[in-house]
């Protein structure tokens, strides 16, 4: 049986992932999925019109039933499906339900374990009760925090007759391993929902399936705490801000020339106004790659210039931040070193040696510990939380991908910002 590739439209608005849907099946999608949010956006009327845009493709409608499963089968039947989810965790009567009304109705019914723990000792019962699919899922927000469906997929596939489905973070260099450890149907959402362009996505999905081989793919990838720094070289403090749920940035420090990136950990330096000594003591500290963050108070007189940049950057260093002055700012920016700072002064303190590295410090109200993350561009400064990093990232990363098709759909539209996102729709009544 050869796998069958859907592709999952989540969006909350039909015209974008009728677009989407258009351009996945030019690239080779056999089923389409209306995804939950699309659902609970639209209704029913989401299966509808796709149904009437496509009337011979698999479409597969993401319910989620966990109660009154003949209701809502009964309703993506009447409105179009040819297949609708309930879930695993859903009461054995409401499943049953779904199952019988499925078979009235016509339309088949796939068991989704989302984050289930019971999924291996519920396949029995699931086969029993008649279920067409199963399918092993990694939530959205799981995904964000490194984890995959790939173990579990191998164990379910060896221990059922029917179908499995898998879905969580599949791409074009991973779908191999969800075959590989036998899923039938692979789902495939923001690789293709996100992407510039569906069709070209949808086609690199089924080149990989069909030579079962790894695609290259910039984006639409998890990191781990390994995989951090190289993830925020794609990333803008913008991108940070809004995976934070529009975090708060660090304020009154600017950057010292255009066109700035700076990314590392940090070594914190709490010091008195002008004393230089901790600040230069920080460098021999600090790592390769970090980032030495100093709070003077933000006043004068300087704490750091050219020859603090020449012992930064033969330390390589990734860059300074300063609540505070520095001088010397010409011979810095020849060295393109990368450096915030609240003021420039020519004035230089002395090294009276007050002060403490490596304890936690607050600039304009934002709290740095040592190790969190820094990263710094012509919008401004965020910090990053160590102990929550990967995941801040990995929606950072969400988010990047989002505006990346978005931007696609306003130029390829000749459209607007308004009209692409619906926004008098999403006004808040």
């Amino acid at each position: 049986m050869a796998v069958i590739f859907q592709v999952a439209l989540d969006f909350v608005d039909l015209h974008r992932a009728v677009k989407v849907a258009g351009e996945a099946i030019e690239g080779g999608a056999d089923w389409l999925e209306i995804g939950t949010p699309l659902i609970k956006s639209e209704g029913m009327n989401a299966v509808r019109h796709l149904r009437k845009l496509f009337p011979s493709i698999t479409l597969l409608a993401d319910m989620k039933t966990m109660d009154a499963g003949r209701m809502e089968m009964e309703m993506a039947a009447k409105a179009g499906a040819n297949i609708a989810v309930v879930m695993g965790d859903a009461p054995d009567s409401t499943i049953k339900e779904c199952i019988q009304a499925g078979k009235n109705y016509g339309i088949k019914v796939c068991v989704d374990f989302i984050n289930s723990a019971k999924v291996e000792e519920r396949l029995a019962d699931i086969e029993r009760l008649g279920a067409d699919y199963i399918a092993i899922h990694t939530a959205i927000d799981d995904q964000m925090s490194g984890k995959t469906p790939f173990s579990v997929l191998q164990r379910i596939c060896s221990k059922v007759k029917i179908p499995v489905a898998v879905a969580g973070g599949i791409n074009s260099e991973n779908v191999i391993d969800a075959v590989n450890a036998g899923a039938s149907i692979v789902i495939v959402g923001g690789y293709i929902s996100k992407s510039k362009d569906a069709k070209i996505a949808a086609e690199s999905i089924k080149t990989a399936i069909k030579e079962n081989r790894r695609v290259d793919t910039a984006l639409f990838k998890r990191v781990t705490r390994e995989g951090i720094r190289e993830a925020l070289m794609k990333l803008s403090t913008a991108n940070i801000s809004d995976a934070g749920h529009r975090a708060e940035s660090i304020t009154g420090l600017y950057p010292i020339y255009q066109n700035i990136k700076l990314i590392g950990n940090a070594v914190t330096v709490r010091t008195l106004p002008g004393d230089w000594a901790k600040p230069v003591e920080a460098i021999d500290i600090a790592k390769e790659g970090d980032v030495v963050v100093i709070d003077a108070g933000g006043v004068g007189p300087a704490i750091w210039g050219e020859l603090a940049t020449h012992s930064a950057l033969q330390k390589r260093i990734s860059g300074v931040v300063i609540n505070g002055a520095m001088r010397d700012i010409a011979e810095i920016r020849k060295l393109n070193f990368p450096a915030f700072t609240k003021m420039v002064i020519p004035t230089a303190g002395e090294p009276k040696g007050f002060g403490e590295i490596n304890v936690p410090i607050q600039i304009s109200g934002i709290r740095i510990n040592p190790g969190d993350w820094i990263i710094g561009d012509d919008d401004g400064l965020m910090v990053i939380p160590l102990a929550e990093a990967d995941v801040r990232v990995n929606y950072g990363m969400d988010c990047l991908e989002r505006e990346n098709r978005i931007r696609e759909e306003i130029l390829s539209e000749k459209s607007s910002l308004g009209k692409v996102m619906d926004v008098l729709k999403w006004e808040k009544r």
